[in-house]
């Protein structure tokens, strides 16, 4: 590891000497968060680490192997799950076009939690792979994995057959660029787990249905997996996370780390934020767990009140600290309850700010519906630096189903909301203009699309199509890609 950058290095002795404009770079010692186990967590979480062998398999940087690629390969495409995925468009864009829809089969067959059909559902972000020909790819609730023409919307390849059905979203490996990650949702009265893929020989090459050591039994993994610091860090429905070595094809446990909080072992359906070695993840028992990937020990833990599927979202401020932003849904309170906006210190779980949102619970006599956040939030650029956004499930607590919010981040006031349509699971993404524009590409459960101006909530336009929106879009140049419930994958062309 170089120490110091110099330009016009000269030595005395044995000593080497910078000139006066030399510029000092950290050590990844001087980047490593503490190895410490707050109160928050040691007076609440009973954990285990198991390691594999007697090494502690120490991250071996802290760059983010998704951030230099125009690529997606993960959910929310980094390591922070904060990106705007370069989403550009040229002036004061008007109009939704739809450019392709690619459909997937029906999946008409019945699992023990219902049909759950094709397309793909929460969070069912596709992947965006660059090659000879410009690939999504997706996973279904069908139970396949799509390969699409990006330009065409054809089919670019034969898909492949998951097993089971996919709601999360899968990952591609950035070194190991043919290895796809994925996780199984809903036993298909199939054993049921995780899974890798070579796209070299486009066939299943590793799978893991149950683990006997698990503290919990439900065994879906819709987190979706990332890689960092050389290795996969995936966590699970069983209450566990993972930490992988990766090779061609396949993974190698190295450690899993097993926790209770107030005896009870939660699943996690939300993907690992992370930064420096600290990994960040809620659960649906409500905790905000921060995790030391080094040690897979538990650092802080923080009480969100309520189940939390969203994503975390990261980011680092003007201020040089990393901050953490999520919401709880409105599950474990009852029929009514409040969705809890938080900003958190990451490195030691410190709540900055709350904001509250009244939400419902929805009851369909066959299903009910959780109110509270589903996404992950978007962070605010360009003219809309200061703001964060978030779809929020108000169900019947609102004279809308769904809103768009956008807080202040540095006291979380309300800057506006935003009535939607429906309610809405799906994640915001952006596209700015050469001036500096924030626009946010939005979409809904009751089958709408916006386009919205960021800085004040404006809807430029909308579109409304026969389909039930819950998957997170992606956003490639001046187009947003998203699957829906109603079997169909849309490309959108913003002009």
């Amino acid at each position: 590891m170089c120490l110091t950058a110099c330009q016009g290095r000269r030595t005395t002795g044995s000593e080497a000497v910078c000139d006066s404009d030399s510029v000092a770079l950290p050590t990844l010692a001087d980047l490593t968060l503490p190895d410490t186990m707050l109160p928050s967590a040691a007076e609440a979480v009973t954990f285990v680490v198991e390691l594999e062998d007697s090494d502690q398999h120490p991250l071996s940087d802290y760059d983010d192997p998704y951030a230099d690629s125009d690529a997606v390969r993960a959910f929310r495409k980094n390591l922070l799950r904060n990106a705007d995925f370069g989403g550009r468009v040229e002036g004061t864009p008007d109009t939704l076009v739809v450019s392709w829809t690619f459909m997937t089969d029906d999946g008409s067959g019945k699992t023990d939690l219902g049909q759950w059909g094709g397309g793909s559902g929460w969070t069912g972000q596709p992947l965006f792979s660059m090659g000879l020909k410009d690939e999504i790819i997706v996973g279904s609730l069908c139970g396949k994995i799509y390969f699409i023409d990006f330009e065409t919307g054809e089919q670019s390849r034969e898909p492949l057959d998951a097993g089971n059905t996919v709601k999360g979203s899968p990952s591609l490996d950035p070194y190991f660029v043919n290895n796809l990650y994925v996780g199984q949702g809903v036993s298909n009265h199939n054993a049921f787990g995780c899974e890798v893929f070579d796209l070299n020989q486009h066939k299943r090459t590793w799978f893991f249905d149950r683990d006997p050591k698990a503290w919990r039994s439900w065994g879906a993994y819709d987190s979706s997996p990332v890689v960092a610091g050389g290795y996969l860090f995936w966590a699970g429905e069983n209450g566990s996370i993972y930490k992988y070595q990766r090779d061609h094809g396949t993974l190698r446990r190295v450690a899993a780390l097993r926790y209770r909080v107030g005896g009870a072992a939660p699943g996690i359906e939300s993907s690992l934020c992370i930064w420096r070695n600290y990994g960040f993840v809620g659960d649906n028992h409500g905790n905000i767990l921060a995790v030391n990937l080094n040690t897979m020990r538990p650092v802080w833990r923080y009480d969100n009140h309520d189940d939390t599927d969203g994503t975390v979202v990261g980011t680092v401020e003007d201020d040089g600290q990393a901050y953490l932003y999520t919401a709880c849904e409105v599950d474990r309170q009852g029929m009514h309850g409040l969705s809890h906006f938080v900003k958190l210190r990451a490195v030691d779980g410190q709540r900055i700010w709350e904001q509250t949102f009244p939400c419902d619970r929805m009851d369909f006599g066959d299903k009910i519906l959780d109110g509270g956040m589903y996404c992950t939030p978007l962070i605010g650029t360009a003219d809309c630096h200061g703001l964060i956004f978030a779809n929020i499930c108000r169900n019947r607590a609102a004279k809308t189903p769904g809103e768009l919010v956008a807080l202040d981040t540095s006291d979380g006031h309300i800057a506006y909301t935003l009535p939607l349509h429906g309610w809405a699971w799906s994640s915001p993404i952006s596209f700015q203009n050469e001036k500096g524009e924030m626009f946010i590409f939005d979409c809904d459960a009751a089958g709408y699309i916006y386009l919205i101006r960021g800085r004040d909530g404006h809807v430029i336009c909308s579109q409304h199509l026969n389909a039930l929106f819950e998957s997170s879009p992606i956003a490639v140049g001046n187009a947003a890609v998203v699957g829906s419930r109603g079997n169909g994958i849309y490309k959108f062309t913003i002009q």
